[in-house]
């Protein structure tokens, strides 16, 4: 049997996500789980009232379930809301800790790396140096 990758996951970095033709200039991540059973009516209030976000942009908005192994991304294209949905099975998502705003924006890459189990917040840079002379 042949070596199958699931291709309709795959995620093209700067000008296709999630549906074919959809432009996205930004994703936020609620960082406060939500109920899961809200559908797109009651995510797209969410967004707007809550977040205090245009839910007709071109972003996408990402929710977390409060056992961080379910989320749902809710967009919209064209003509009306998109929702999508990933379980999963074993594992956890890497999610936000608590902090001052709402929403936290990544960029496709790292939301990519989200989606693949990376923890964006443990994964950091080496620090900037900074020196004004050699000797």
């Amino acid at each position: 049997m042949a070596d199958r990758t699931d291709a309709r996951c795959t995620i093209l970095i700067g000008c296709t996500l999630m549906h074919p033709g959809c432009h996205i200039e930004q994703i936020y991540l609620c960082r406060e789980p939500i109920d899961f059973r809200k559908a797109i009516n009651g995510l797209s209030a969410l967004v707007e009232q809550s977040l205090a976000l245009n839910p007709f942009g071109s972003a996408l908005y990402v929710f977390i379930n409060r056992q961080h192994n379910k989320i749902k991304v809710l967009y919209w294209h064209r003509n009306g809301f998109c929702l999508w949905q990933k379980r999963l099975e074993t594992d956890k998502f890497h999610w936000l800790k608590h902090g001052e705003s709402n929403t936290q924006t990544v960029t496709l890459r790292e939301f990519e790396w989200l989606l693949e189990g990376i923890d964006l917040w443990k994964n950091k840079p080496h620090k900037t140096l900074n020196y004004a002379c050699i000797s």
